[in-house]
């Protein structure tokens, strides 16, 4: 299952690199239907390699296997009514590498077991936060790249194939903006819902999720009252990611494949 998603998401990204041409239909739709196939076999192999008979298995590799599947989702979802398709050149080889690794790298079972309610729907929020905050960092890297060729007056073939600056701007600020209010969900199960945030190794997690909580929520703010745009949103977005990729797995890929300890 692993290496047919690989091969669909690699079809998908090669269909969504071509240059556009009158004699040939649009790729988008292909990519698109290749992209859901791909996130099908992406999610059996994860069925089959997540639930064990004690529980979850959310080692550092396969929790990053399936972080790149919701996120793959999260994109699917969102290029059905926003023009968002570019983002897939960034979003499947992601997903391709984080399968890759799992098939690759041999490692230790981290088993959660029979969870209280509370605490799965922390862990779950949290996830969907992280993804899609990370489709909002792709787009901010998108945004950058276009922003640069337009300043220098290098329209290629790809910038000419992006939405306008201001609709891509739109929509970071879309994800942005759904991505804390996610976040913001986050911390409040986390509060309410994991006994003690600062012991189990989780100090660092939680420090470094408010404080990307709050470059988020100042990128929103200022965007409110100030109308930040270009290349200070784009760098707000990405230092607030950053931030929040440390926090997510920073402190796990340290703890597991580093210190080797669960």
């Amino acid at each position: 299952m692993a290496g047919g998603a690989i091969l669909l998401y690699l079809a998908a990204t090669i269909l969504l690199s071509l240059r556009p041409r009158d004699t040939l239909p649009a790729p988008r739709h292909w990519a698109l239907a290749l992209s859901s196939g791909g996130a099908l076999c992406h999610a059996l192999f994860l069925k089959h390699i997540l639930f064990t008979s004690g529980g979850i298995d959310l080692s550092f590799f396969s929790t990053a296997a399936l972080v790149s599947l919701l996120i793959v989702l999260l994109f699917l979802l969102t290029a059905v009514g926003k023009p968002i398709d570019k983002l897939g050149i960034a979003v499947l080889p992601l997903a391709v590498v984080t399968l890759l690794f799992r098939l690759a790298f041999p490692h230790e079972v981290h088993i959660l077991g029979h969870l209280p309610l509370g605490l799965q729907i922390h862990i779950l929020i949290s996830i969907l936060a992280f993804s899609l905050l990370n489709i909002a960092a792709l787009q901010a890297g998108l945004l950058a790249c276009q922003d640069w060729q337009l300043h220098h007056k290098r329209t290629g073939w790809f910038v000419r194939s992006l939405p306008p600056l201001q609709t891509m701007e739109s929509l970071l600020f879309q994800m942005i903006g759904a991505g804390f209010v996610l976040l913001n969900l986050s911390l409040i199960t986390g509060f309410l819902f994991v006994e003690d945030l600062f012991a189990q190794h989780l100090v660092h997690k939680t420090v470094l999720s408010i404080l990307s909580w709050g470059v988020f929520g100042l990128l929103l703010w200022g965007r409110w009252h100030y109308g930040w745009r270009g290349k200070t949103a784009i760098r707000w977005t990405l230092g607030g990611f950053a931030t929040l990729l440390l926090a997510y797995f920073g402190s796990k890929l340290v703890l597991e494949l580093i210190l080797r300890r669960g």
